[in-house]
């Protein structure tokens, strides 16, 4: 039964970025520190003699600014390559912009200058980023290059000698200030960026875990399709002797001719088992519009269960008057779809009900039903583990489904409805499933 039913309407999401590759992520991050530092040593070396009555000598910082900023272009031209940047790179970096500060600092006052407090930014990054090893060495130079300038460095010409300590003490500030912005939103990125790696890794370890037990759930399902084999068999031969026997009731005809059914629907799952199996993509699956193919499923999905009579509607989203989609479909999908029919069906067979709607970037299928429910906690915990709330459930059905639409990028969402039941939604994105000329045109 198709029916027009007036269910609430979500926007669909777009699917989220993938996520970049960190040793870029972290060269890029100490380039933008770069360009920064040059930019703010050239305006200081402008604005030392106006401001702080000191004369810089223009020729050789801005020589070496110049040549920090071929390095920073250089650098820049670099992070276009995919190529991996390993800590090595990250470490010649850091020692580079060391040097810079190093050569600078040497031709204006050495340590008696306040900007010497730039050395802490570069020893925190590759405290964060590389190493111990590499940190230390980091930090060793840095000491170093300070100790250096107190033994090779020139002086500093100061016009006003009464206001030269006040401007030393005000640089020194200023210096101090930036130092701490710029530490304190590096180490930060880098804490968001450690953050989303370790929900990534978390993410690829139950996907691991998961995948482990689909094998063994696939071993299993090998050995017992075998060995179903010989007592459906078996039962195929009493249910047609049965039905050939005139002495049975008329009122169980009705009954032998459906279990007949059943039995010969188990044997076609088991038999195409094996050719399901391995199976590719272009093998394996089948092109249809998205609305044609639902339909179908839920027909095919009623000869299995007879006595269910869902409620079907399958419309283009709000704001949306494409044409379903053509799209291709692999077994599994189908296969994770009937499995949350059945819990449904199981839940309350008498009220059953089927929303499917698409735009040019998913395609949502929403399933309700009027059980008993789950609470939060096992509505979290639900297609993680084998768990079922009924008693001869076994849960392996919501698990598989939730591992086949994962792997076609899709999602599977439990929450409870406020008259009570579960609404089960699933979303799949569209643009890895299209048939060519699949935009229903």
């Amino acid at each position: 039964m198709i029916a027009a039913n007036n269910f609430p309407s979500v926007p669909m999401q777009p699917s989220p970025p993938p996520p970049l590759v960190s040793g870029h992520d972290d060269l890029r991050r100490l380039q933008w520190l770069r360009d920064f530092a040059i930019a703010m040593l050239a305006l200081v070396v402008i604005i030392a003699r106006p401001l702080f009555h000191t004369l810089v000598p223009w020729l050789p910082a801005f020589s070496l600014l110049g040549l920090w900023t071929l390095i920073s272009i250089a650098t820049w031209i670099r992070l276009r390559r995919p190529s991996a940047v390993d800590q090595r790179e990250l470490l010649l970096h850091i020692g580079i912009d060391l040097a810079m500060l190093t050569a600078l600092l040497a031709v204006s006052g050495g340590p008696a200058n306040p900007l010497t407090a730039l050395y802490l930014p570069p020893i925190a990054i590759a405290a964060a980023v590389l190493p111990a090893p590499h940190a230390w060495f980091i930090a060793l130079l840095g000491v170093a290059a300070y100790s250096l300038l107190w033994k090779f460095s020139l002086s500093l010409t100061v016009e006003d000698v009464d206001r030269a300590m006040q401007m030393h003490l005000t640089g020194m500030w200023l210096t101090f200030a930036i130092s701490a912005l710029l530490i304190a939103g590096f180490i930060g990125r880098i804490t968001i960026a450690l953050r989303r790696r370790e929900r990534q890794l978390a993410a690829a370890r139950e996907q691991a875990l998961r995948d482990e037990r689909i094998v063994a759930l696939g071993n299993l399902a090998a050995g017992a399709a075998h060995e179903l084999g010989t007592p459906l068999a078996t039962m195929a031969v009493i249910t047609g002797e049965l039905a050939h026997d005139p002495a049975l009731p008329g009122e169980l005809q009705t009954d032998i001719q459906l279990l007949k059914q059943q039995i010969g629907a188990c044997k076609n799952i088991i038999s195409s088992l094996a050719e399901r199996a391995g199976v590719q993509r272009a093998e394996g699956g089948k092109a249809l519009a998205a609305d044609q193919w639902l339909a179908q499923l839920v027909a095919r999905w009623r000869t299995m269960r007879p006595q269910v009579a869902p409620r079907l509607q399958l419309s283009a989203a709000a704001g949306s008057t494409a044409a379903a989609p053509r799209i291709f479909i692999e077994t599994t999908l189908e296969q994770a779809l009937l499995n949350l029919f059945n819990n449904a069906a199981d839940a309350s067979p008498e009220d059953v009900a089927i929303l499917a709607q698409w735009d040019s970037l998913r395609l949502r299928i929403d399933i309700l039903d009027r059980g008993p429910g789950m609470d939060s906690a096992l509505l979290a915990q639900a297609g993680r583990e084998f768990f079922s709330t009924r008693s001869e459930g076994t849960g392996i059905g919501l698990f598989l489904a939730h591992a086949a639409l994962d792997r076609h990028g899709g999602s599977i969402r439990m929450t409870p409805r406020a008259d009570g039941g579960t609404l089960t939604r699933v979303e799949l994105p569209l643009q890895a499933m299209l048939a060519q000329g699949g935009n229903g045109e």
